[in-house]
């Protein structure tokens, strides 16, 4: 049985999702956590720290008002248009509750606007994508309420050993079918269990503000991608090499004013361990 240690409250949304679930998993030993999930599945029906939540059915006030958490992390996925109003019933239930906290998992696409430099926390956010677009939007209605209710967290590509895109990787491989990769992306990465401990270390110490969880080096897409092939494989793998500008191009998010501690820091290296054990 877990051993709450805290106080805390905490309400996953998106616990079902890959890094939803990775967080529950790390969290819910330490907090009496709930987690939301969307597609029908008898573990999540049997547990009763999850509730059913159908983004464009369900008003998230309930639940909030039901488990009454005093931090709610959104790693919600679905329709744009409807995660925009579900963040602003919490972002009108923040206002009234203001012993709460909200962790908003944003995204490197917040600055995909940008080219020619990595992103640091403070730095101006700016899109030429919809899914940037819409990150911030959120982001910037968040960072309106009082400070110490806010966490963004910027994350870079996460992967993990069981990650969506790892498996990918694995079933191309399989079928001989060409992997995708940006030879000129510039970027950096994370794991899901090294975001699931900083967002722990982030919760355990109260911090609030602007955190970038990626790796403190930048990679090229295609040989990040290259590398993590050749590991999974003895046979030569097929690329198809996409070129979307003809100058290298950024989508980073470095950690400079907001670091956490060095064993919550992480490398691209140690990266491609983690997913290759």
């Amino acid at each position: 049985m877990p051993n709450y240690l805290t106080k805390h409250k905490i309400l996953i949304l998106g616990a079902s999702g890959f890094i939803g679930n990775a967080l529950y998993k790390e969290l819910y030993p330490y907090f009496r956590t709930f987690g939301t999930y969307h597609t029908p599945n008898n573990f999540y029906e049997n547990n009763h720290q999850f509730f059913h939540y159908n983004l464009e059915e369900d008003d998230v006030v309930e639940i909030l008002e039901v488990t009454k958490p005093t931090i709610i992390i959104s790693s919600l996925r679905g329709d744009f248009h409807y995660q925009t109003l579900a963040h602003e019933h919490i972002n009108d239930y923040l206002k009234v509750n203001k012993e709460t906290k909200i962790i908003f998992l944003s995204s490197a696409n917040a600055f995909d606007g940008y080219s020619k430099y990595p992103s640091y926390e403070f730095d101006k956010t700016l899109s030429e994508s919809i899914y940037g677009h819409f990150k911030i939007k959120i982001e910037n209605m968040l960072l309106r309420l009082p400070k110490k209710q806010v966490v963004i967290a910027r994350l870079p590509m996460v992967m993990g050993p069981q990650s969506p895109r790892i498996k990918e990787i694995k079933e191309l491989l399989e079928e001989n079918a060409p992997l995708e990769v940006f030879p000129n992306i510039i970027m950096n990465v994370t794991t899901d269990a090294k975001v699931t401990q900083q967002i722990h270390y982030i919760i355990n110490r109260n911090k609030y503000g602007i955190f970038h969880l990626g790796s403190l080096d930048l990679v090229h897409h295609d040989d990040f991608i290259k590398e993590i092939a050749e590991r999974l494989t003895n046979k030569p793998p097929v690329y198809k090499m996409v070129f979307t500008t003809n100058e290298d191009r950024y989508l980073a998010v470095l950690p400079k004013f907001n670091k956490l501690p060095k064993h919550l820091q992480v490398t691209s290296n140690e990266v491609l361990d983690a997913l290759l054990q």
